[in-house]
């Protein structure tokens, strides 16, 4: 059997069970190799080293590092998704619906931090095939969560959330989704499980903060920001200059 036959969908045998179960201990340890070097860093000696797979056995499952990021990346996507859309069958209510979203994220993210990381770090690396088939799973996870903000919005009568509504002073569904995803991704950057909270509890702030940010309404009005430009960190010309008219009065 060749590495490329790790793409088809495993048959019902015994030596397929193994076979899959042997390719499943590879990615977790490619997993762990690549998150503490990073992709450019790692080899495929540093992951026959970790595992006690010799360079043969390894070539025997993969051709190169490359397919092994590529299977990393699409099984935890896969994954993510999967668990989601069955969890998602359980709820028509768009608010729960979107703190299942968040929890699925989170709860997947606390378990597995270094498939995340490699998630996250190698994002961009693969251009070729991989990369688009990786694209396109990755703007259907996004659509699934505007879907989800959308139904929210049309729900509750949320005018000022949706596509165009930061035109109006409002928050687009692209920057509400964006968001979100920037509270969740960088989990695996800061979490400390002796005092950060378990997923359950964690999902639900998120979940609160999302909830109560894209519910806030409109926009209010705040006066421009005035950004000290001179050394010392001091106010800008116009106002240190109505301060000297001041003291000269």
């Amino acid at each position: 059997m060749s590495a490329s036959g790790t793409t088809r969908a495993p048959a019902l045998s015994q030596q397929d069970t193994r076979f899959d179960r042997r390719l499943a201990e590879i990615l977790d340890y490619a997993t762990e190799v690549f998150a503490e070097k990073g992709y450019e860093g790692a080899s495929m000696r540093d992951l026959s080293r970790l595992s006690g797979i010799s360079l043969a056995g390894l070539y025997y499952y993969f051709e190169s590092k490359e397919k092994l990021l590529y299977f990393i990346q699409q099984h935890t996507f896969s994954t993510i998704i999967g668990r989601l859309r069955e969890r998602l069958t359980g709820s028509t209510d768009p608010e729960t619906r979107i703190r299942i979203f968040v929890h699925n994220h989170v709860e997947y993210s606390l378990t597995k931090p270094k498939a995340m990381k490699v998630l996250s770090h190698e994002d961009d690396v693969l251009t070729n095939s991989y990369g688009m088939e990786l694209a396109a799973i990755k703007r259907e996870y996004y659509r699934i969560c505007v879907g989800l903000v959308d139904d929210l919005a049309k729900a509750e009568g949320l005018k000022s959330l949706g596509a165009n509504a930061g035109a109006a002073g409002g928050v687009s569904t692209r920057t509400a989704v964006l968001g979100l995803f920037g509270m969740m991704n960088w989990l695996y950057t800061w979490y400390n499980p002796k005092v950060d909270p378990d997923a359950e509890v964690l999902a639900r702030q998120f979940s609160d903060i999302f909830l109560l940010g894209i519910r806030a309404g409109k926009a209010v009005s705040r006066p421009e920001l005035r950004v000290p430009t001179e050394r010392g960190g001091g106010a800008t010309k116009s106002a240190r200059g109505k301060t000297s008219a001041r003291k000269r009065g």
